[in-house]
């Protein structure tokens, strides 16, 4: 029987929807606002634009965010050590005039942030190489 302790770590996912001719606009912010999750505690961050997302006859993850013709689905996750970490660092970028759409010096936001989901995860299966 293989190890039955849960995996470490905690996951916040993410699936949001923006122009398809904005996917550098996204890279480009992705990799400005990422930098500040992993200054405050973020241990491993992924950002991935749509390639292969087929059409559900029920859901997916287009239906999910409401992506109309011209506009793309991107997932993304952000790894914390546990999530008490988590809290701690969302607390802080909540706060961190960085990430404040107001700001002027602030790019605007490549998405649609109305439509974005996202969640907190427990990781009860990890596997790496």
């Amino acid at each position: 029987m293989g190890d039955t302790t849960r995996p470490a770590g905690y996951v916040d996912g993410f699936v949001l929807v923006a122009s398809t001719d904005a996917r550098q606009a996204f890279t480009d912010y992705a990799n400005t606002f990422d930098a500040i999750f992993m200054e405050y505690g973020a241990t491993h961050i992924i950002e991935a634009w749509n390639d292969d997302v087929p059409d559900g006859s029920l859901t997916d993850f287009r239906k999910a965010v409401q992506a109309g013709e011209g506009e793309s689905v991107a997932f993304a996750w952000v790894e914390w050590p546990d999530k008490a970490s988590r809290d701690a660092g969302m607390e802080r970028i909540m706060q961190d005039p960085r990430m404040d759409p107001a700001n002027p010096d602030n790019p605007p936001m490549p998405f649609d942030g109305k439509r974005m989901i996202f969640g907190g995860f427990v990781p009860v299966v990890q596997l790496a190489r």
